[in-house]
């Protein structure tokens, strides 16, 4: 759905229904596209909140042990020491 900025701003409680239902909802001022409303992603998608927790809380454990888990950081460090 493409709609007017000034029409958005009347009709915004219905244009975030129409979103959340998947419907994209593209809004223009003065005939240029401006912003696009789309549904939020779903949580699901990121995986397990449980397995995310479990891994968080390794994580501290071996920090607090003084053996840190390698960041991404770290592995990109290593990978440039030869430059």
């Amino acid at each position: 759905m493409v709609t007017n900025l000034r029409d958005a701003k009347s009709r915004f409680s219905e244009l975030v229904k129409l979103a959340a239902d998947g419907e994209d909802v593209l809004i223009t001022v003065r005939g240029e596209p401006m912003v696009k409303l789309t549904r939020a992603v779903d949580a699901a998608r990121f995986g397990d909140r449980e397995a995310w927790i479990d891994g968080l809380a390794e994580a501290a454990a071996m920090e607090q042990a003084g053996n840190p888990m390698a960041t991404t950081q770290a592995y990109w460090d290593e990978s440039r020491t030869d430059r």
